[in-house]
Protein backbone atom coordinates (compact mmCIF):
# COMPACT_ATOMS: atom_id res chain seq x y z
CA UNK A 1 0.00 0.00 0.00
CA UNK A 2 1.44 3.35 -1.06
CA UNK A 3 0.26 6.75 0.10
CA UNK A 4 1.18 10.24 -0.95
CA UNK A 5 0.09 13.35 0.92
CA UNK A 6 0.83 16.49 -1.03
CA UNK A 7 1.09 19.58 1.18
CA UNK A 8 3.52 21.84 -0.65
CA UNK A 9 1.28 22.99 -3.45
CA UNK A 10 -1.75 24.38 -1.66
CA UNK A 11 -2.59 27.04 0.86
CA UNK A 12 -3.50 26.04 4.40
CA UNK A 13 -5.98 28.87 4.73
CA UNK A 14 -7.31 31.98 3.11
CA UNK A 15 -5.45 35.29 3.49
CA UNK A 16 -6.28 37.08 6.73
CA UNK A 17 -7.79 40.22 5.15
CA UNK A 18 -7.79 41.73 8.64
CA UNK A 19 -8.09 45.30 7.40
CA UNK A 20 -11.03 44.46 5.12
CA UNK A 21 -12.92 42.68 7.89
CA UNK A 22 -12.21 45.38 10.48
CA UNK A 23 -13.29 48.22 8.20
CA UNK A 24 -16.34 46.30 7.01
CA UNK A 25 -17.50 45.52 10.55
CA UNK A 26 -17.03 49.09 11.79
CA UNK A 27 -18.79 50.65 8.79
CA UNK A 28 -21.76 48.29 8.96
CA UNK A 29 -22.18 48.51 12.73
CA UNK A 30 -22.29 52.29 12.47
CA UNK A 31 -24.82 52.08 9.66
CA UNK A 32 -27.00 49.59 11.57
CA UNK A 33 -27.21 52.01 14.51
CA UNK A 34 -28.08 54.84 12.11
CA UNK A 35 -30.80 52.81 10.38
CA UNK A 36 -32.40 51.73 13.65
CA UNK A 37 -32.44 55.29 15.03
CA UNK A 38 -33.90 56.90 11.93
CA UNK A 39 -36.12 53.91 11.15
CA UNK A 40 -37.84 54.28 14.52
CA UNK A 41 -38.03 58.04 14.15
CA UNK A 42 -39.50 57.79 10.65
CA UNK A 43 -41.73 54.76 11.41
CA UNK A 44 -40.07 52.94 8.51
CA UNK A 45 -40.16 49.16 8.57
CA UNK A 46 -38.05 49.16 5.40
CA UNK A 47 -35.19 50.86 7.23
CA UNK A 48 -35.54 48.70 10.35
CA UNK A 49 -35.73 45.50 8.33
CA UNK A 50 -32.68 46.52 6.33
CA UNK A 51 -30.91 47.25 9.63
CA UNK A 52 -31.68 43.69 10.72
CA UNK A 53 -30.25 42.42 7.48
CA UNK A 54 -27.12 44.55 7.88
CA UNK A 55 -26.72 43.36 11.47
CA UNK A 56 -26.77 39.78 10.26
CA UNK A 57 -24.12 40.80 7.73
CA UNK A 58 -21.95 42.07 10.60
CA UNK A 59 -22.44 38.68 12.26
CA UNK A 60 -21.46 37.06 8.97
CA UNK A 61 -18.30 39.15 8.73
CA UNK A 62 -17.33 38.30 12.31
CA UNK A 63 -17.87 34.59 11.69
CA UNK A 64 -15.85 34.67 8.48
CA UNK A 65 -13.14 36.69 10.19
CA UNK A 66 -12.88 34.16 13.01
CA UNK A 67 -12.89 31.27 10.56
CA UNK A 68 -9.86 32.69 8.72
CA UNK A 69 -7.88 32.22 11.92
CA UNK A 70 -9.30 28.81 12.82
CA UNK A 71 -8.68 27.35 9.35
CA UNK A 72 -4.97 28.10 9.75
CA UNK A 73 -4.70 26.30 13.08
CA UNK A 74 -2.26 23.40 13.20
CA UNK A 75 -3.63 19.84 13.17
CA UNK A 76 -3.47 17.77 16.35
CA UNK A 77 -3.70 14.08 17.17
CA UNK A 78 -7.37 14.57 18.00
CA UNK A 79 -8.24 17.03 15.20
CA UNK A 80 -6.14 15.73 12.33
CA UNK A 81 -7.43 18.41 9.94
CA UNK A 82 -7.20 21.18 12.51
CA UNK A 83 -10.18 23.56 12.48
CA UNK A 84 -10.49 23.82 8.71
CA UNK A 85 -14.19 22.92 8.74
CA UNK A 86 -14.92 26.07 10.76
CA UNK A 87 -15.16 28.09 7.53
CA UNK A 88 -17.88 25.75 6.24
CA UNK A 89 -19.69 25.94 9.59
CA UNK A 90 -19.48 29.75 9.51
CA UNK A 91 -21.08 29.85 6.06
CA UNK A 92 -23.86 27.50 7.20
CA UNK A 93 -24.62 29.52 10.35
CA UNK A 94 -24.64 32.72 8.34
CA UNK A 95 -27.17 31.34 5.87
CA UNK A 96 -29.47 30.11 8.66
CA UNK A 97 -29.35 33.45 10.50
CA UNK A 98 -30.23 35.34 7.32
CA UNK A 99 -33.28 33.15 6.74
CA UNK A 100 -34.43 33.68 10.34
CA UNK A 101 -34.13 37.43 9.81
CA UNK A 102 -36.27 37.13 6.67
CA UNK A 103 -38.95 35.34 8.69
CA UNK A 104 -39.14 38.21 11.16
CA UNK A 105 -39.26 40.80 8.38
CA UNK A 106 -42.08 38.94 6.64
CA UNK A 107 -44.25 38.68 9.77
CA UNK A 108 -43.89 42.38 10.55
CA UNK A 109 -44.48 43.40 6.92
CA UNK A 110 -47.76 41.46 6.84
CA UNK A 111 -48.82 43.19 10.06
CA UNK A 112 -48.01 46.59 8.53
CA UNK A 113 -50.21 45.85 5.54
CA UNK A 114 -53.16 45.49 7.92
CA UNK A 115 -52.13 48.49 10.03
CA UNK A 116 -50.04 50.88 7.89
CA UNK A 117 -48.06 53.63 9.58
CA UNK A 118 -46.96 57.02 8.28
CA UNK A 119 -43.41 57.00 6.93
CA UNK A 120 -41.07 60.00 6.72
CA UNK A 121 -39.95 59.48 3.15
CA UNK A 122 -37.19 62.13 3.20
CA UNK A 123 -35.46 60.57 6.21
CA UNK A 124 -35.67 57.10 4.69
CA UNK A 125 -34.17 58.33 1.42
CA UNK A 126 -31.24 60.05 3.16
CA UNK A 127 -30.33 57.05 5.33
CA UNK A 128 -30.72 54.54 2.50
CA UNK A 129 -28.55 56.72 0.25
CA UNK A 130 -25.82 56.56 2.90
CA UNK A 131 -26.27 52.79 2.85
CA UNK A 132 -25.53 52.67 -0.87
CA UNK A 133 -22.13 54.31 -0.25
CA UNK A 134 -21.24 52.21 2.81
CA UNK A 135 -22.25 48.88 1.27
CA UNK A 136 -20.45 49.65 -1.99
CA UNK A 137 -17.25 50.39 -0.08
CA UNK A 138 -17.69 47.22 1.98
CA UNK A 139 -18.21 45.11 -1.16
CA UNK A 140 -15.09 46.58 -2.73
CA UNK A 141 -13.04 45.48 0.30
CA UNK A 142 -13.78 41.82 -0.45
CA UNK A 143 -13.69 41.97 -4.24
CA UNK A 144 -10.13 40.66 -4.55
CA UNK A 145 -10.67 37.55 -2.40
CA UNK A 146 -14.11 36.52 -3.63
CA UNK A 147 -12.76 34.11 -6.27
CA UNK A 148 -10.72 31.96 -3.90
CA UNK A 149 -12.80 31.67 -0.71
CA UNK A 150 -16.50 30.96 -0.18
CA UNK A 151 -16.47 33.08 2.98
CA UNK A 152 -15.06 36.12 1.20
CA UNK A 153 -17.38 35.53 -1.73
CA UNK A 154 -20.32 35.43 0.67
CA UNK A 155 -19.20 38.69 2.28
CA UNK A 156 -18.82 40.34 -1.12
CA UNK A 157 -22.22 39.18 -2.34
CA UNK A 158 -23.92 40.32 0.87
CA UNK A 159 -22.39 43.79 0.70
CA UNK A 160 -23.08 44.19 -3.03
CA UNK A 161 -26.64 42.92 -2.54
CA UNK A 162 -27.16 45.38 0.31
CA UNK A 163 -26.13 48.24 -1.95
CA UNK A 164 -28.77 47.16 -4.45
CA UNK A 165 -31.38 46.84 -1.68
CA UNK A 166 -30.56 50.35 -0.48
CA UNK A 167 -31.20 51.60 -4.01
CA UNK A 168 -34.64 49.96 -3.80
CA UNK A 169 -35.36 51.63 -0.47
CA UNK A 170 -34.50 55.05 -1.92
CA UNK A 171 -36.83 54.47 -4.85
CA UNK A 172 -39.66 53.30 -2.57
CA UNK A 173 -39.21 56.25 -0.20
CA UNK A 174 -39.34 58.67 -3.13
CA UNK A 175 -42.51 56.98 -4.39
CA UNK A 176 -44.13 57.25 -0.93
CA UNK A 177 -43.24 60.93 -0.78
CA UNK A 178 -44.75 61.57 -4.20
CA UNK A 179 -47.88 59.40 -3.90
CA UNK A 180 -48.57 59.02 -0.17
CA UNK A 181 -48.92 55.26 -0.62
CA UNK A 182 -47.54 54.07 2.71
CA UNK A 183 -48.25 50.45 1.86
CA UNK A 184 -45.12 50.66 -0.30
CA UNK A 185 -43.02 50.46 2.90
CA UNK A 186 -44.06 46.91 3.88
CA UNK A 187 -44.10 45.99 0.19
CA UNK A 188 -40.44 47.01 -0.09
CA UNK A 189 -39.75 45.05 3.11
CA UNK A 190 -41.14 41.92 1.49
CA UNK A 191 -39.06 42.63 -1.60
CA UNK A 192 -35.96 42.97 0.61
CA UNK A 193 -36.80 39.61 2.19
CA UNK A 194 -37.12 38.02 -1.24
CA UNK A 195 -33.72 39.42 -2.25
CA UNK A 196 -32.14 38.03 0.93
CA UNK A 197 -33.65 34.59 0.36
CA UNK A 198 -32.57 34.58 -3.28
CA UNK A 199 -29.01 35.55 -2.36
CA UNK A 200 -28.81 33.22 0.64
CA UNK A 201 -30.28 30.07 -0.86
CA UNK A 202 -27.18 29.23 -2.87
CA UNK A 203 -24.95 29.81 0.16
CA UNK A 204 -27.19 27.58 2.28
CA UNK A 205 -27.23 24.82 -0.31
CA UNK A 206 -23.48 24.87 -0.88
CA UNK A 207 -22.58 25.05 2.82
CA UNK A 208 -24.89 22.10 3.59
CA UNK A 209 -23.37 20.12 0.72
CA UNK A 210 -19.83 20.83 1.90
CA UNK A 211 -20.72 19.95 5.51
CA UNK A 212 -22.03 16.59 4.22
CA UNK A 213 -18.79 15.90 2.30
CA UNK A 214 -20.35 16.42 -1.14
CA UNK A 215 -18.04 17.11 -4.07
CA UNK A 216 -17.50 20.91 -4.11
CA UNK A 217 -19.16 22.90 -6.86
CA UNK A 218 -16.83 23.53 -9.76
CA UNK A 219 -15.26 20.07 -9.63
CA UNK A 220 -16.55 17.41 -12.04
CA UNK A 221 -16.05 14.01 -10.33
CA UNK A 222 -16.50 12.21 -13.66
CA UNK A 223 -13.68 14.25 -15.20
CA UNK A 224 -11.44 13.43 -12.22
CA UNK A 225 -12.21 9.73 -12.53
CA UNK A 226 -11.59 9.79 -16.29
CA UNK A 227 -8.22 11.45 -15.73
CA UNK A 228 -7.17 8.85 -13.15
CA UNK A 229 -8.41 5.95 -15.29
CA UNK A 230 -6.40 7.26 -18.23
CA UNK A 231 -3.09 7.24 -16.38
CA UNK A 232 -0.44 4.95 -17.87
CA UNK A 233 -0.55 1.52 -16.24
CA UNK A 234 -3.86 2.05 -14.42
CA UNK A 235 -6.37 -0.72 -15.12
CA UNK A 236 -9.13 0.28 -12.66
CA UNK A 237 -10.16 3.12 -10.35
CA UNK A 238 -12.33 2.69 -7.25
CA UNK A 239 -13.08 4.12 -3.80
CA UNK A 240 -12.81 7.65 -5.17
CA UNK A 241 -13.83 10.34 -2.69
CA UNK A 242 -13.62 14.12 -3.16
CA UNK A 243 -14.62 16.51 -0.39
CA UNK A 244 -13.88 19.96 1.04
CA UNK A 245 -11.68 20.25 4.10
CA UNK A 246 -12.55 23.96 4.24
CA UNK A 247 -14.03 26.57 1.93
CA UNK A 248 -10.64 26.88 0.21
CA UNK A 249 -9.15 23.36 0.36
CA UNK A 250 -10.25 20.18 -1.39
CA UNK A 251 -9.12 16.65 -0.56
CA UNK A 252 -9.23 13.37 -2.48
CA UNK A 253 -8.64 9.70 -1.73
CA UNK A 254 -8.60 6.96 -4.37
CA UNK A 255 -7.49 3.40 -5.06
CA UNK A 256 -5.65 2.81 -8.35
CA UNK A 257 -5.22 -0.73 -9.65
CA UNK A 258 -1.90 -1.23 -11.49
CA UNK A 259 -0.36 -4.54 -12.61
CA UNK A 260 3.08 -3.07 -12.06
CA UNK A 261 3.40 -0.68 -9.12
CA UNK A 262 5.63 2.39 -9.58
CA UNK A 263 9.23 1.87 -8.49
CA UNK A 264 9.37 5.26 -6.75
CA UNK A 265 7.16 8.14 -5.64
CA UNK A 266 7.55 10.19 -8.84
CA UNK A 267 4.29 8.78 -10.26
CA UNK A 268 2.38 9.78 -7.11
CA UNK A 269 3.88 13.27 -7.05
CA UNK A 270 2.94 13.78 -10.70
CA UNK A 271 -0.66 12.68 -10.03
CA UNK A 272 -0.91 15.14 -7.13
CA UNK A 273 0.49 17.94 -9.25
CA UNK A 274 -2.02 17.27 -12.03
CA UNK A 275 -4.97 17.02 -9.64
CA UNK A 276 -4.00 20.36 -8.16
CA UNK A 277 -3.45 22.09 -11.50
CA UNK A 278 -6.46 20.64 -13.36
CA UNK A 279 -9.07 20.42 -10.63
CA UNK A 280 -7.87 22.51 -7.68
CA UNK A 281 -7.50 19.42 -5.47
CA UNK A 282 -4.55 20.16 -3.22
CA UNK A 283 -4.59 17.27 -0.74
CA UNK A 284 -4.55 13.89 -2.53
CA UNK A 285 -4.02 10.44 -1.02
CA UNK A 286 -3.51 7.61 -3.52
CA UNK A 287 -3.45 3.89 -2.75
CA UNK A 288 -1.87 1.57 -5.32
CA UNK A 289 -3.17 -2.01 -5.63
CA UNK A 290 -1.99 -4.86 -7.85
CA UNK A 291 -5.48 -6.34 -8.19
CA UNK A 292 -4.30 -9.92 -8.63
CA UNK A 293 -4.62 -11.35 -5.14
CA UNK A 294 -7.23 -13.83 -3.91
CA UNK A 295 -8.76 -11.23 -1.61
CA UNK A 296 -10.25 -8.28 -3.56
CA UNK A 297 -10.40 -4.78 -2.08
CA UNK A 298 -13.43 -4.42 0.18
CA UNK A 299 -13.93 -0.82 -1.01
CA UNK A 300 -14.07 -1.75 -4.70
CA UNK A 301 -17.88 -2.09 -5.02
CA UNK A 302 -19.56 1.18 -6.01
CA UNK A 303 -22.10 1.03 -3.17
CA UNK A 304 -19.42 0.64 -0.47
CA UNK A 305 -18.18 3.79 1.24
Amino acid sequence: MTHDHDHAGHSHGPPSNNAAFAIGVVLNLGFVATEVFYGLAAHSLALISDAGHNLSDVFCLLLAWGATYLTRSAPTKRRTYGWRRSSILAALINAIVLLVVVGGITVEAIRRFAHPETVAGGTVMAVAAAGIVINTISAWLFMAGRKSDLNLKGAFLHMAGDAVVSVGVVIAAFAIRMTGWHWLDPAVSLAIGAVIVWGTWGLLRESINLSMDAVPEGIDPHAVEDYLAGLAGVTAVHDLHIWAMSTTEVALTVHLVMEEAPRNDLFLHDVCDELRERFGIGHATTQIECGNCDRPCQQAPVHVV
